[in-house]
């Protein structure tokens, strides 16, 4: 329990901080890593029919879920600092940061 809430501060803060950098830069011009392209290419191919506009917790947090996404985080580990911490995601893109609009992946 304090580990998550550790981790959950930190992606807290990680949220805040990129929440407000892709708020003032036009996000055609903007990279978060070296391997953007990549992860985006990777997770397309990985999660082809996942629904991203409006997200469904299970599609993050069950078992099978899980299963999938652990190996896709794995392949940017040395790529990407941080790789394998949690974030915190929007459900429903069109709505703003909130408790019941907010989960945390990891």
């Amino acid at each position: 329990p304090r580990v998550e809430l550790a981790w959950a501060m930190k992606a807290h803060q990680h949220a805040q901080v990129y929440f407000n950098l892709i708020s003032s830069v036009d996000p055609k011009f903007l990279n978060l890593t070296k391997v953007d392209d990549q992860i985006y290419s990777e997770f397309r191919e990985t999660f082809r029919d996942l629904k991203i506009d409006v997200l469904d917790p299970e599609d993050l947090k069950s078992e099978p879920a899980k299963e999938k996404w652990r190996p896709f985080c794995l392949r940017f580990e040395g790529l990407v600092e941080d790789f394998n911490y949690g974030t915190l995601l929007r459900l429903d893109c069109s709505k703003d940061y909130t408790e019941e609009n907010t989960i945390f992946g990891e």
